[in-house]
Order: C-alpha cells, then sequence, then structure tokens
C-alpha cells in the first residue's frame, strides 16, 4: 500500500503548528514505500527490527534520520550503532552500558531516551518512575559520556479509553518535568508520547515527539 498522501499533510499540519516531531513509523514496509514519504519532504523514520533497520539503511537515502523505536536487546546494539540518530525504547542501564561502548567504538555520541513503562499491560517495557528518579538522583550518567539522554519515551495501554490514555499521558509529563529539573540539561527536551490512535491527546498532555504509522502506511505487514 502506498502513503496516505492526505494524512501525512493533516498530521504534518498538526505538530507543525505544535512544534513537534513526527516519526513515521515504517516497520514492515517497502523501501519504495518509504520513499514515497521521503520524496515528500520526510525525513525520519523509526523501526522496531535491527536487521530490518539495516538493511533499510543501505538501500535508502542517507540524509534519512532513522530512530530506533523497538525493545532493543543489548547484544544488537552494535549493528545500528554506526548511524542511529535516536534510540528510543531504553529501558535499563544493562542497555544504557552497552550503546556507550558502541557509541565509543564508533567514535560518536549517541542520543536516547528512557522509557518509562505507564502503560497497565505487563508485556510494555520501561523503568518505573522510582527506579527512573533514582538513576537520574544517583548521578550515574555521568558514567556514559558518549551518551546523550534527549528525553524520556513512554507507550499508553491499547485502548480507547480516552481517561486512562489521558493520565498515563499525564503521568509521564510530570516525570518527565521532574527530571528536566532534576538534570537541568539542555539536551534534555524529548517526550516521546502517542502514535496514530491518540497522538492529538498526547500533544494536549505535553509530547513533543509522536511516532505515526499506520495513518500513514496504512496497517502494519505481519513478519512472518
Amino acid at each position: 500500500m502506498s502513503v496516505h498522501k492526505e494524512a501525512y499533510q493533516k498530521i504534518k499540519a498538526i505538530v507543525d503548528a505544535t512544534n513537534v516531531s513526527l516519526v513515521a513509523v515504517s516497520k514492515t514496509k517497502p523501501n519504495k514505500d518509504i520513499q514515497e514519504l521521503y520524496d515528500l519532504g520526510h525525513r525520519v523514520f523509526g523501526e522496531n527490527y535491527v536487521q530490518e533497520l539495516v538493511d533499510k539503511e543501505v538501500a535508502l537515502p542517507k540524509d534519512i534520520h532513522w530512530h530506533f523505536i523497538g525493545h532493543l536487546q543489548s547484544n544488537k546494539v552494535k549493528y545500528i550503532a554506526p548511524f542511529v540518530q535516536l534510540i528510543h525504547g531504553v529501558d535499563g542501564e544493562k542497555l544504557l552500558q552497552e550503546i556507550n561502548k558502541q557509541a565509543l567504538k564508533n567514535h560518536r555520541i549517541i542520543s536516547c531516551l528512557l522509557q518509562v513503562h505507564i502503560a497497565s499491560e505487563e508485556t510494555k517495557f520501561g523503568f518505573d518512575a522510582v527506579s527512573l528518579l533514582e538513576l537520574i538522583d544517583s548521578g550515574r550518567l555521568s558514567n556514559y559520556p558518549n551518551v546523550v539522554v534527549k528525553g524520556l519515551m513512554g507507550m499508553a495501554s491499547f485502548t480507547e479509553d480516552q481517561t486512562i490514555l489521558k493520565k498515563e499521558f499525564d503521568g509521564l509529563a510530570t516525570t518527565f518535568a521532574q527530571v528536566k529539573t532534576k538534570l537541568n540539561n539542555v539536551h534534555f527536551d524529548t517526550l516521546s508520547m502517542g502514535m496514530s490512535g491518540d497522538y492529538e491527546l498526547a500533544i494536549k498532555e505535553g509530547s513533543t515527539m509522536v511516532r505515526i504509522g499506520s495513518l500513514l502506511f496504512g496497517a502494519r505487514n505481519l513478519v512472518l
């Protein structure tokens, strides 16, 4: 399926008006669909699978900003470390250590978001608010000089209940504000929350980055 151009223009108008970044989630989508959105002027794409991301990075234009937005295993960081622009789902300190190690090997500073568990589902990954604040207060982030923590990321519950979504987004926005105050870091400016079904609510609750796939590309293709 090709890109939904009208949907893209609508979403772009919303995010531009609110100074929010749009990550086009292109996981499982063919290169031609990514190229089509690229030709409309979009440059930021998000992928969930390491090998798929590596293959697409080789085949597609070099000025694309690739974000890794899925659950990342430590032993696969080395494959994306040479080029990835932002890693969204840093859900533990072990992963942070490995990203720093691979960034050093590649003579890079890699930007990351710390993932916070905000959803009711147990299948979601991330720090809880207590462990996150403990990491910040400990000063251990200074142990990772080749990593820049740009902000926080969270995935809300898979529900259409606006009350639940608002509560989860509001909670993450509050945690973001707490961490921002503690870090006093000009680089800490990104709150990534909101996807195709809830991005407008997420923006109202303070999101500065939304991850949208199905509205742009249609339902995702299953990986067999």
